[in-house]
């Protein structure tokens, strides 16, 4: 199974820019071109968190731990890091924004699993 996942992750370009086309792309179909990204980029210092953003300038960091998940997963946390450009908290109002994200929740469950056994 593992190998299956490896082969799919290892087809799909997992570069800067196409990290920046994804977010543009899940900006105008998911969040309705809410978002204001100022810059977008992987990072291999994030231990603890998927994302995260800096309000004032828009700018994402999205961990590289997330180039091995599925497509959906990646989706939802930079859906979720999208709606911090606009939405600096995770109130009710984010949650409704940030769910969006298709399989926004199933994504959720993934993440928790993989953070702890992975």
């Amino acid at each position: 199974m593992l190998s299956k996942l490896e082969q799919k992750t290892k087809a799909r370009p997992r570069d800067d820019a196409s990290l920046r086309a994804r977010a543009d792309s899940l900006n105008t179909a998911v969040l309705e071109g809410q978002a204001r990204i100022g810059s977008i980029r992987w990072v291999s210092n994030q231990r603890s968190r998927w994302g995260s953003c800096t309000v004032a300038t828009g700018d994402i960091r999205i961990s590289d731990r997330l180039k091995q998940v599925p497509d959906y997963v990646l989706d939802a946390v930079i859906v979720h890091e999208l709606t911090h450009t606009f939405i600096p908290n995770h109130s009710k109002e984010f949650y409704a924004w940030a769910d969006r994200a298709p399989n926004a929740e199933r994504a959720r469950g993934y993440l928790e699993a993989y953070q702890r056994f992975g």
